[in-house]
């Protein structure tokens, strides 16, 4: 039984949720004490407590500690099975961890799946749908995946209320990746998404970050969506040569749409200049099928805590030898070992 501390490194559901990917994956049986220690409301929330039970029915685990609040789990899995699934988180808590909890699990299992996840598709503590589509699958796919998604209904933050569907195939063995440069830049994109709102609210979303990031030949509008509730989310698109990265910020109540651009065009610059085809949520999202694959490497910006405290995860389940280091400012080089 490998124990795990989930109040250490970032200290949060990310700990969860690879733990037990990593478990059904290896058939590794864990216990996860502490968890969510670094975070004002520890314990499980919904979104975890979805995750943890729908990792149980796929893989037929024996849990303890699965109950809202709960500040220590124990996971033992057995066969993961392909199948048809729904779950539902409950509330506006993040439908695409759930996903990506279960997703490595699933492609290691001997039939194909499909997996219908309902809660929050667009959520300010998680990638949202259209990086899911748009930037993570196409990479899972170079590696050798077979995997096709579906936004089924929109659910923006604080409401939930959305439905996605992915389907999976089999995928014995992951291939190698290699992300070091981004390639030309072919397409820049804004989209505001707004349900419920006034129309003024994307539109000066829009005006402000093609300002803020000089960007007067984007192809940028406002769009529409139906969801459970109001809600807004800005996306700014860079699609290039080998990468496609998507940048996102959320409407909220008492913060004005110029800041909401501002924090969008601050993440965005902050990628170009470091001249690297990875950002910073997508580096935390790789290393994962790396290191279960055949390794491989990327460059990125400035490391986040979450990025470190994944690859501690997978030193720690994996054994795999994964180096990361600074190339030159804000510009970094990870290399995840072939097995």
């Amino acid at each position: 039984m490998l124990v795990i501390d989930g109040g250490g490194g970032e200290g949060g559901g990310q700990i969860v949720r690879t733990a037990l990917t990593l478990s059904m994956v290896t058939g590794t049986p864990v216990t996860i004490e502490n968890v969510r220690a670094g975070r004002a409301k520890p314990g499980l929330l919904r979104q975890h407590l979805t995750a943890l039970r729908a990792a149980q029915e796929v893989s037929n685990a024996e849990v303890t500690g699965d109950e809202l609040g709960s500040r220590t789990v124990t996971f033992s899995p057995r066969t993961v099975r392909g199948g048809t699934y729904r779950f539902d988180v409950g509330s506006a808590g993040s439908a695409m961890l759930v996903v990506q909890t279960l997703l490595p699990a699933l492609l290691s299992a001997r039939d194909a799946s499909v997996v219908e996840v309902s809660g929050g598709t667009h959520n300010p503590m998680s990638p949202p749908y259209p990086f899911f589509e748009t930037t993570y699958l196409p990479l899972l796919r170079r590696m050798g995946a077979k995997i096709s998604s579906e936004l089924v209904a929109a659910g923006l933050y604080p409401a939930g209320g959305g439905l996605v569907r992915v389907e999976i195939q089999a995928c014995p063995a992951l291939g190698a990746l290699v992300l070091e440069e981004r390639g030309a830049i072919r397409a820049k994109r804004i989209r505001a998404l707004s349900s419920r709102l006034p129309a003024h609210v994307a539109q000066r979303e829009i005006a402000a970050l093609v300002g803020l990031l000089g960007w007067h030949d984007a192809d940028a509008r406002p769009e529409v969506v139906t969801s459970a509730g109001p809600g807004n989310v800005l996306l700014a698109l860079v699609e290039a040569e080998h990468v496609t990265e998507v940048f996102s910020g959320f409407g909220e109540r008492g913060v004005r749409a110029e800041e909401v651009a501002a924090r969008v065009a601050r993440e965005v610059r902050a990628w170009l200049e470091a001249d690297v085809p990875v950002g910073e949520h997508l580096a935390d999202q790789l290393v994962l099928p790396m290191a279960l694959g055949a390794g491989g490497s990327f460059r990125t910006v400035t490391p986040t805590t979450h990025l470190r405290t994944h690859v501690e995860l997978l030193r720690r389940f994996l054994g795999r030898t994964i180096d990361v280091r600074e190339e030159q400012r804000s510009a970094y080089r990870v290399d995840v070992a072939n097995r």
